[in-house]
């Protein structure tokens, strides 16, 4: 989808990279394909690092942050409405004066009210339309300082815009958080977001050291802010595959189970057999997950002992134990 328009862009003469200098590429998703633009001179930054890996893996040059000047810039918005608008200043920050801005997106995820609110500071073209999405143009004119993205406090805790749970800690996580018990040992938090979680297991004397295991690097970045304690160690990867260094004593997670928009369970499953590759054989796995996401068969073939030990109406708090070795 994203393809198409930026073909159209291309061909009808609405987005045009200067001959020379960097073209940034700030936030696609594995699997866009950005064949039309010079791969040569294509940087990617994005945050996310199963995003980043997958570019990578491709040839791409990939930063998780802009890393010097360009000529031209595609913003690949993302559906947070602060997170977008932050990311076309950092766009708008980044690329010569003059230069050529593309901001591409889905109708879904909000592509007319960001389009709506540049018009009042830059030079907006009219918008292309092409696969349930838009992308339109502007010349680089640093006029977007008050969009930039900044930290926020919120009980004690940095946040910044676009990560998860932004504006607090969410119920799940906080049912979580008053269920634990006092752990101990060597602990992984899996998809740690900003460091709620572990914040709270970080309070128990008995825990050796504690992984911070998050994939999108503006929340580690705050997860580094906000635990200071020197037994954390924070780890920039995708948890799924994340590798520890020893088997662990224990596994905290809240997983994601969203791609986007859509609602991936798999996501939330992977999450699940990485706990059970990653614990010793009498480690435990403590999980919140929403009560209709369909665990129990999976958890059921990765763990001996599996029971409910806290939850409401919406939120299940999930103990499971003793790992199945596949044979």
């Amino acid at each position: 989808m994203r393809s198409a328009r930026l073909t159209l862009a291309l061909d009808s003469g609405a987005f045009v990279p200067p001959a020379d200098g960097a073209v940034l590429v700030l936030r696609p998703h594995a699997g866009d394909d950005l064949s039309a633009l010079p791969r040569d001179r294509v940087r990617v930054v994005t945050g996310f690092k199963p995003d980043h890996d997958w570019f990578a893996a491709r040839g791409y040059a990939v930063s998780a942050r802009i890393d010097g000047p360009a000529a031209a810039a595609l913003v690949c918005l993302p559906r947070a409405k602060e997170a977008a608008r932050a990311l076309v200043a950092a766009a708008d920050a980044a690329v010569t004066p003059g230069g050529p801005i593309a901001v591409d997106g889905q109708k879904t995820d909000g592509i007319d009210a960001v389009l709506k609110d540049l018009r009042g500071h830059v030079a907006l073209s009219d918008a292309l339309s092409k696969a349930h999405g838009k992308i339109a143009t502007f010349p680089a004119a640093a006029a977007l300082t008050d969009w930039a993205a900044r930290p926020t406090q919120v009980d004690g805790f940095q946040t910044l815009p676009g990560v998860f749970s932004a504006d607090g800690p969410d119920r799940g996580s906080a049912l979580l958080v008053a269920t634990l018990p006092d752990l101990k040992g060597r602990i992984a938090d899996l998809g740690a977001g900003w460091g709620y979680l572990s914040a709270a297991i970080l309070k128990n004397a008995a825990v050796r050291d504690l992984h911070v295991v998050e994939a999108e690097a503006d929340a580690l970045d705050c997860a580094r802010v906000n635990l200071t304690d020197p037994r954390a160690q924070f780890h920039w990867a995708d948890a799924t595959t994340w590798k520890a260094p020893t088997a662990l004593d224990a596994v905290v997670m809240n997983p994601p189970f969203h791609i986007g928009r859509d609602a991936d369970p798999a996501l939330g499953i992977a999450f699940l057999g990485a706990a059970a590759r990653l614990l010793h054989p009498q480690g435990v796995l403590w999980l919140v997950a929403n009560r209709h996401l369909p665990y129990d068969r999976p958890l059921a073939t990765l763990f001996r002992d599996v029971s409910d030990v806290g939850g409401d109406s919406g939120f299940r708090v999930i103990r499971a134990s003793h790992p199945i070795r596949p044979r």
